[in-house]
């Protein structure tokens, strides 16, 4: 389906610039932008899949991954297709880097599956879901009538105003924080400086966040730079979750995956910044549970059939510690 896009301006001999993301991009007549679902037809940016999803499924919270945000709980997913970044090594590159078939979907729909399923809410994910902007901040309005939850999964290149008017509906995000430098930025085709503005946004405005960081050998495996970023992070809240994720050969790069050596050294370095660090793709014991940041009583243990969670309010059981959860 089709709908006029938000954010965009006309322009002469029925170009248009969207200005959605930092890629402002310039489109002509019946092209696309770089993230192939806004298209341009007779001079009015469209959405071109508004209300029609690639892929849905219920999943656990923890796969989001969101391990502070109703643990243990499950979440309705829907994604569509396209991107505005270009990673080489890029793991839904199937449905991100093309358009696919497509099923289309009401909001009302979505809402009586969440309500069936005993889902807290909806998560926008798969693909990148900022660039399906008007689907989401549609069905995030909706959702959060019924006092359902809004899940955004992001690598969170987006420009300031769209951000700050749809920042209203979310409830939780977890941010792909790829880097922490310009150059691997722009090896992605993305922009550095605004995900670090979105992951402060999202802060002030009260939604909860995780972080995620795919640890790829050569390209963003610099100690140093690695020290810096989590730096960056604790100066922000030491309580933000950081999720290290094994990389793994796929799409266009092929170097040997992540050792386990590496993810457990960056596991143990950024242990002495931030209260809060998980290892994923890879079993190393002890990196997905989580632990009182005072006491150091388990809070939450995982594995993959099961969620143990001792947590019933926002306070560590045993020391009564504020802790950085949503219960």
């Amino acid at each position: 389906m089709l709908k006029e896009a938000l954010y965009y301006e006309k322009l002469d001999k029925h170009m248009v610039r969207c200005n959605l993301c930092p890629h402002n991009c310039l489109i002509k007549p019946d092209k696309s932008g770089l993230c192939l679902i806004r298209k341009n037809i007779d001079g009015i940016l469209y959405q071109s899949s508004y209300n029609e999803i690639s892929s849905i499924s219920i999943d656990p919270i923890e796969k989001k991954p969101l391990y502070h945000f109703y643990p243990g709980s499950t979440i309705l997913s829907v994604g569509t297709n396209g991107c505005n970044l270009s990673c080489d090594f890029c793991q839904n590159w199937q449905i991100s880097t093309k358009i696919t078939n497509r099923e289309t979907i009401s909001i009302d729909k979505l809402l009586n599956m969440a309500q069936k399923e005993n889902s807290i809410g909806i998560a926008y994910t798969y693909n990148e879901p900022l660039i399906w902007y008007e689907f989401v901040k549609d069905c995030a309005k909706k959702f959060k009538e019924k006092r359902l939850k809004n899940v955004l999964v992001t690598n969170g290149n987006i420009n300031e105003k769209p951000l700050k008017d749809l920042v209203e509906y979310i409830d939780a995000a977890n941010v792909d924080l790829k880097g922490f430098t310009n150059d691997f930025y722009k090896w992605v085709k993305g922009d550095l400086k605004t995900t670090l503005e979105t992951i402060k946004i999202l802060l002030k405005e009260k939604v909860h966040v995780e972080l995620t960081n795919l640890v790829i050998p050569t390209k963003n495996d610099n100690i140093e730079i690695f020290k810096e970023m989590c730096s960056w992070i604790a100066n922000l809240d030491k309580n933000i979750p950081l999720h290290l994720s094994r990389y793994f050969p796929s799409y266009n790069l092929n170097i040997p995956q992540t050792s386990s050596k590496t993810l457990s050294n960056f596991y143990s370095l950024a242990k002495n910044y931030l209260n809060y660090v998980y290892v994923g793709n890879i079993h190393i014991e002890g990196t997905v549970n989580t632990y009182c940041p005072e006491c150091n009583s388990l809070l939450v243990r995982r594995d993959i059939l099961n969620i143990e969670n001792h947590l019933k309010e926002k306070t560590c059981p045993f020391c009564k510690k504020q802790l950085y959860f949503v219960v």
